[in-house]
């Protein structure tokens, strides 16, 4: 039976979580500080604790003591911590100094165990790893080898995937798919990560050590569109100096990304659907088909199935690039994972202004919590370095995050600066939000009665 160790200081809560692991099968003690934890695990207990479950905020230390005091006791037991919203900055900070994870009040409890069970399973992986490494030399500790990992990077992880519920089943899908060489859709609205889950699948396929060429489709001209695909040859039309190698070419034998697929005209659907049919291409002014293997993943923002009924999407070439679909959660969707995306951000702001800022205030947290964050990470990532930037302290506080939050906004007001510009702006923005007008007003960073003004304007 596995031992799970709660250290919680409000007594009702700590014996319902006690109550209900141990109808899950768990042997459960409970203990109300820092002080009493330890009594506990300096016992028999700590011989046979398997994890630990503990609040921040105790009546005599925080979470983050315990956590110090277990690694310098060599009490390798996986650490979880609990916490609100607004001090999940400070279960960040845990995770850097070695928890296991953590999870936002009020706890779900099918989440909780999910989170049990992942940690305790990493736990003996690595515990595992370092049996197996002792046999050949006299390796450390698995905390201690953690930690010396950590120690000797210097520079922040460019991805992180997420701890949340949705995160862990988006990636769930990834692992799923990736080894197959079934062509994959990824759908999301902007700003959510579909290239990085797009290079996630080519890296846990048998294609790793293979090309990775991914094409923006929604920047190609129309008239270039089959050069940009196929590439051509020198003199096929005026401007063609030299030979160029299509991105079908240059993704020989590993995996070629189409990003926002949705925007190809019609006549480059039909070139395209040809290429995955024949799995041969033709270079614009060639006279030899090259034989291609590539695994196909595209991406999209668009309701491909309401384009496909309109006519603007070819059937045929949706059900070839479909075999698998992937939803990518918008960050409001992410819960706690906002502040673990936002630490990040926070680390790559300072390397790249070199600044030292540790983070937010609570304050700013909780105003942080509170967005809806319609641009999801790539807006995220642009309000945290404006609010980097713009601090002078430690710590990020409302006021800089404010002013970098109204940046954003007023930078989106200026783009609405033509009529034609206005229309495809608010098109894209209703057709992100399925037709919801405040949250297309909120993406667009301009307020509702402004965006139902312009729509009956410009006819839409």
């Amino acid at each position: 039976m596995q031992h799970i160790l709660i250290v919680e200081d409000d007594i009702a809560f700590g014996t319902m979580l006690q109550t209900w692991l141990r109808r899950k099968g768990f042997e459960v003690e409970k203990a109300t500080s820092v002080g009493a934890a330890v009594k506990l695990l300096t016992g028999t207990f700590g011989k046979e604790v398997d994890l630990v479950l503990s609040d921040l905020r105790l009546p005599d230390h925080d979470g983050l003591r315990l956590l110090a005091w277990m690694h310098e006791h060599d009490i390798n037991a996986p650490f979880i911590v609990m916490t609100n919203y607004a001090e999940v900055q400070n279960a960040v900070l845990a995770m850097k100094s070695g928890a296991a994870d953590y999870i936002a009040k009020p706890v779900q409890p099918d989440i909780l165990l999910q989170k049990i069970k992942d940690a305790m399973e990493q736990n003996a992986q690595q515990s595992n790893a370092t049996t197996q490494n002792s046999t050949t030399q006299n390796a450390p500790t698995a905390h201690n080898s953690k930690f010396k990992t950590q120690s000797a990077k210097l520079t922040a992880p460019r991805h992180i995937e997420g701890k949340s519920e949705a995160s862990r089943q988006l990636y769930s899908y990834v692992e799923l798919v990736a080894p197959t060489p079934m062509s994959v859709l990824i759908l999301g609205a902007s700003g959510t990560g579909k290239e990085y889950v797009a290079h996630r699948i080519h890296d846990l396929s048998a294609r790793a050590d293979r090309p990775f060429f991914a094409l923006d489709c929604g920047a190609i001209p129309r008239d270039v569109a089959a050069s940009e695909f196929f590439g051509h040859k020198k003199g096929a039309f005026t401007g063609a100096d030299t030979d160029k190698r299509g991105a079908f070419e240059m993704a020989n034998g590993g995996t070629l990304f189409l990003d926002e697929v949705g925007n190809l005209s019609y006549e480059v659907q039909v070139q395209l659907l040809r290429a995955l049919q024949e799995r041969r291409i033709r270079p614009v002014g060639g006279t030899q088909e090259i034989p291609i293997d590539i695994r196909l993943v595209c991406a999209t923002n668009e309701n491909l199935e309401e384009a496909v009924g309109e006519g603007r999407f070819r059937e045929d070439l949706y059900h070839r690039i479909n075999e698998f679909t992937i939803y990518m959660p918008k960050l409001s969707e992410r819960g706690s994972d906002l502040f673990l995306f936002a630490d990040l951000f926070i680390r790559h702001a300072n390397e790249e202004l070199n600044r030292t800022v540790e983070g937010f205030d609570s304050a700013a947290a909780e105003l942080l919590a509170s967005h809806s964050w319609p641009g999801n990470l790539r807006e995220l990532n642009n309000v945290v370095k404006r609010a980097v930037l713009l601090t002078r302290g430690n710590k990020i506080t409302t006021a800089e995050l404010t002013q970098a939050m109204g940046q954003i906004r007023t930078d989106n007001v200026l783009q609405l600066h033509d009529e034609d510009t206005e229309r495809q702006r608010i098109i894209t923005a209703l057709q992100q939000t399925n037709g919801n007008k405040a949250k297309a007003a909120r993406l667009l960073g301009v307020d509702r009665k402004t965006i139902y003004n312009k729509i009956e304007k410009l006819g839409i």
